[in-house]
């Protein structure tokens, strides 16, 4: 894998209300240090002028989500455990939970792909059934993401 990749990150929330997608690509940076794997890229959230500043963190079947910016949370999903962190956006803090049914991670020479599952609260109340689809290509392969 090369430093400059291109990166896809669907999502999917199934609660009470119909199922939410929704999708992020971008151009990111891949680094590899004491054995895991890390992805840096940055977003930006629809109203809103300050860009968000993510961090992937992954190896065998654990993953780790750090978003610092306008909004800043820690989120980690490894497979049957669940953890608590608090998220803070504009709005306000909301204390969410995290319990990670499976993580799934398929790596090879240009391109690697994480599913994970989990059920997400918010307040100590179960909110949705969850779902993340990150897809990570080296810039040069030129080949689509998400397909």
């Amino acid at each position: 894998m090369t430093k400059d990749v291109l990166i896809s990150v669907s999502g999917l929330q199934m609660g009470e209300e119909k199922p939410e997608q929704i999708e992020v690509i971008s151009k990111g940076n891949f680094y590899q240090k004491n054995g895991y794997s890390y992805v840096f890229y940055d977003e930006v959230i629809e109203g809103f002028d300050q860009r968000v500043r993510n961090m992937i963190k992954f190896k065998n079947g654990a993953l780790h989500v750090q978003k610092k910016g306008i909004v800043n949370v820690n989120m980690a999903f490894e497979e049957e455990k669940k953890y608590n962190t608090c998220y803070t956006t504009p709005y306000g803090d909301i204390m969410i939970g995290i319990d990670t049914d499976s993580v799934e991670i398929s790596e090879e020479e240009d391109h690697i792909s994480l599913d994970v599952a989990y059920r997400l609260e918010a307040n100590y109340e179960h909110l949705a059934d969850c779902r993340i689809k990150m897809d990570i290509r080296s810039k040069e392969s030129g080949m689509p993401l998400m397909e």
